[in-house]
This record gives structure tokens, C-alpha cells and sequence, in this order.
């Protein structure tokens, strides 16, 4: 929870008890249906929860933005931009039925109530959003093709609606990979690095791409 305060110092009494109340939730949860690396529970804020919240480094969502996680497993990026940001309207999907267990219960059980879980496939979803949120789902392209057309053309966010992906490694092919579409991507590779000082984060990066106008 230090991590959470080192980079974030100005949370409110409200958020930083729900975020305090996560690694509990977690721990607890994890024993019924397992959403975590039983290795990497312990280490839950630096590898799950501020891993998240470099979305909200990135850009600071303005109230009644709509989010769609697709993808979400246990809510991550979901459950920790939904404490964040409390203003904004956020969709946890995945198809995975007991991940979505986990994340209702858990965003029940913190008092959220903008975050909402969805059981389902992401070609069976018929709402728009402004972003798309998600963490190392699958290749940019694919992801790009799966979920662009859920995205509102008009915007009022410091940036324009798009897709924010958290991925690591070498992204080269990826990105390379998202200039093959028929249309002009404007692609932003920004390392985690510039966000966070653990040495955990300097593989990791965050991707944003929307269609350039």
C-alpha cells in the first residue's frame, strides 16, 4: 500500500481505505478461485495495482468517461482505475465466468459503484466507450481489430478515445504489426519506467493507439 501513496499522495480517506482493503479482498478470494499467480499475490500493489494505475499516470479521466476492460481476469486495470477515478463508468468484461465472480464480489465489497462485471465475449457487447483498457490480452492488431468499433468517434478527454494497452517486452513486431491496417494508427510507446522507480517496471510499457484523423 506504500506504493500506492509514493506515487499517488493526494487519494481520498475513501479511496485509500478501498485501496488498503484490496490486498485482504485478493488474498481471500484467491483461495476460491485462483485469478493470481499464487507467486505473485504477495506482491499484489507493485505487479497488479500500480501496474494498473500507470493508466491514470497516462491520463487523468474526466467524469462520465466510459471504459471497457476488456479482458479484465481478477480487474486489473479495472478495479484500481474504478477506485481512481470514481466519476467514471467502467465495464469489467471477460469470458472467463469465475474471473467475473471475482470482480463483482470485490467491487461489491469495496463500495464501488461504477464499475460494473460482464460475462461476456467481446463480439457479443453492443455499447460504446471512449477508452478500452487492458493488460497483455493479446497481439495490438488483433486487440485493435477486436475492439475499435466499440469506441466513440467524438471525444473530451485531454486525448482522444483510443486504446490503452500495458504490455511488456519487446513490442517492435506488435506495433510494426498495426501499421498492416487500412487505416492510419497513431501508436505512443511510453515506458513504465518514466512512471515508476521499481525495477519491475522497466520492461514494462504502456501502448496507446487510436486512428489517426
Amino acid at each position: 500500500m506504500e506504493l500506492i501513496h509514493k506515487y499517488f499522495p493526494n487519494l481520498t480517506a475513501e479511496q485509500q481505505k478501498q485501496f488498503g482493503m484490496l490486498q485482504n479482498l485478493y488474498t481471500n478470494w484467491n483461495e476460491k478461485i485462483n485469478v493470481i499467480s499464487r507467486k505473485d499475490i504477495e506482491f499484489l500493489y507493485e505487479k497488479h495495482v500500480l501496474h494498473s494505475l500507470a493508466i491514470a499516470k497516462f491520463i487523468a479521466f474526466k467524469p462520465q468517461t466510459k471504459i471497457l476492460d476488456i479482458g479484465t481476469g481478477g480487474g486489473f486495470p479495472a478495479i484500481p482505475l474504478a477506485i481512481m477515478f470514481p466519476e467514471v463508468e467502467i465495464v469489467a468484461s471477460d469470458s472467463v465466468g469465475k474471473k467475473i465472480t471475482v470482480v463483482a464480489n470485490i467491487a461489491k465489497e469495496l463500495g464501488l459503484t461504477n464499475i460494473r462485471a460482464e460475462y461476456i465475449r467481446a463480439e457479443q457487447l453492443k455499447e460504446t466507450f471512449d477508452f478500452v483498457v487492458n493488460r497483455a490480452v493479446e497481439s495490438l492488431t488483433e486487440l485493435h481489430k477486436h475492439t475499435y468499433k466499440f469506441i466513440n468517434k467524438s471525444w473530451f478527454n485531454d486525448e482522444p478515445n483510443g486504446i490503452i494497452s500495458l504490455k511488456g517486452g519487446d513490442l517492435a513486431a506488435e506495433i510494426n504489426g498495426l501499421k498492416g491496417l487500412p487505416y492510419k494508427i497513431k501508436v505512443r510507446q511510453i515506458p513504465l519506467a518514466n512512471y515508476f522507480d521499481e525495477p519491475y517496471f522497466d520492461t514494462k510499457f504502456l501502448i496507446y493507439h487510436t486512428v489517426q484523423k
